[in-house]
């Protein structure tokens, strides 16, 4: 299978698992939209022009079925304020993180490059929420009378579930990513030319 052809099924496995899990953002199989951009950042990151905006198109889709589903306009949903828009530069923040990942440990995840796994995760996560979470604290008509001290605990309570859906989808992606080098070590060096190139 060739590079392109290879970022094209990863783009597409992306595209799946996000718009299959975000139809549901808080139904029983969690919304994967923050792990699905970290790892396009890694995967995809010589295609960030195109597959990022096209994987946000995507998001914001899903958000318009879902919210047109329940009958409701999608431009007076309660999660559809100014700050919505927030959600581009929070994804672009896992985005981010993924292509730090993939630069730092030159496409290969073993043992030794954990940790760097675990810190780019934590930290693009907690800047995605400080956007997704702040833009519509700060920016929607949902709260009243806005404060410093509201907003922190609004970000701190939800943190903590936001970084575990995260960290269990990568953790995910992250596994079949190291299995897959060892099972079939053959594709081992198409697989860090789709990352590289």
């Amino acid at each position: 299978m060739s590079t392109a052809a290879s970022r094209a099924a990863i783009l597409t496995l992306l595209a799946a698992v996000m718009a299959a899990t975000r139809l549901h953002h808080f139904g029983a199989v969690p919304d994967a939209s923050w792990a699905v951009f970290f790892v396009g950042g890694f995967y995809l990151s010589r295609w960030t022009r195109w597959a990022f905006p096209l994987l946000m198109a995507l998001a914001v889709l899903v958000d318009w079925i879902v919210i047109r589903g329940q009958g409701i306009d999608f431009w007076s949903h309660y999660c559809v304020s100014p700050g919505y828009w927030a959600l581009v530069p929070a994804h672009l923040a896992m985005w981010a993180g993924g292509w730090w990942l993939q630069r730092a440990t030159g496409g290969r995840l073993a043992w030794r490059t954990a940790g760097l796994l675990v810190a780019s995760v934590a930290l693009a996560a907690a800047v995605c929420h400080l956007f997704a979470q702040g833009g519509f604290y700060w920016l929607s008509d949902a709260v009243a009378g806005p404060t410093l001290a509201g907003w922190w605990k609004n970000y701190s309570d939800w943190l903590p579930a936001y970084l575990r859906v995260s960290a269990m989808y990568v953790g995910i992606a992250a596994a079949v990513h190291v299995a897959a080098a060892r099972l079939w070590p053959a594709q081992t060096a198409l697989a860090r030319d789709v990352v590289r190139r």
